[in-house]
């Protein structure tokens, strides 16, 4: 596999279509795999988060989420074939999962956000084998009932609309206990199916802007993580370029 180690943890740069059959190949080898996507905002949050980082890291496939990652890693010089996003990369997966009749379970978002994002995908998929559900608003002493529900129906794969770094840690902690193949953490996914967020259009995707969409639904919740954040992320990366000329292959 293609990789670079970069920011403290391992990222594939690989096209969306090469991720698929090392999915397959997991799943039909009860090989577990847990993939996790990172973008700029996850590269300013494990700066500050060693936990997360190492979560990351220890995650068997990392898909670059985010364009402005894209464009990082190629002025540090690395070769980024194409960005490969957490709902478009879902959508491949589920269609895979509906053709091999792979089992899913759905963790994550608020109830009714996720019941009707259930609905929009049976009706897409209809022969795509949904075994469960759990919203994501939980706390530790649920965890425990979680794991029992999940393991008790044998998903093939999990997918986690959570935010970040609930869904890593949680994959972390508890990929060794759980009967589960796949992890793909989808972030908010299951709000943009149920129609609760809007995606930005594919020409605001392609020019990198699609975090600037997103803050404009959300302003209040979203200004430090984005405007701040942002920040951030061009001065580590640039730290990275005058230090080192093209890259660095520990933590910053």
């Amino acid at each position: 596999m293609q990789e670079v180690e970069i920011f403290g943890i391992k990222i594939n740069t690989l096209k969306k279509t090469e991720f698929l059959p090392l999915i397959k190949s997991g799943i039909e080898n009860g090989h577990q795999i847990v993939q996790s996507g990172v973008n700029a905002s996850s590269v300013v949050e494990i700066s500050d988060n060693e936990t997360l980082r190492a979560a990351i890291h220890n995650s068997d496939l990392v898909n670059i989420d985010g364009m402005s990652l894209v464009w990082a890693l190629r002025f540090l010089g690395y070769k980024v074939p194409e960005r490969v996003a957490c709902p478009d990369l879902a959508e491949d997966i589920l269609f895979m999962a509906e053709q091999n009749s792979y089992s899913v379970y759905l963790l994550g978002a608020r109830e009714e956000s996720l019941l009707l994002a259930e609905k929009k995908l049976l009706a897409k998929y209809p022969e795509l084998r949904i075994v469960g559900r759990r919203n994501g608003y939980f706390n530790s002493d649920d965890e425990k009932e979680i794991i029992d529900a999940i393991n008790m129906v044998n998903p093939d794969m999990v997918f986690l609309g959570m935010t970040s770094p609930k869904k890593e840690l949680f994959v972390e902690k508890y990929r060794n206990i759980l009967n589960v193949k796949y992890f793909l953490g989808v972030g908010g996914f299951f709000d943009i199916l149920s129609g609760y967020t809007r995606r930005a259009p594919l020409w605001v995707q392609n020019i990198g802007m699609e975090w600037f969409y997103r803050f404009l639904q959300e302003p209040t919740r979203m200004w430090r993580r984005y405007l701040i954040g942002n920040i951030r992320f061009i001065l580590i990366v640039l730290r990275i370029k005058l230090i080192t000329g093209r890259t660095a292959r520990k933590h910053v």
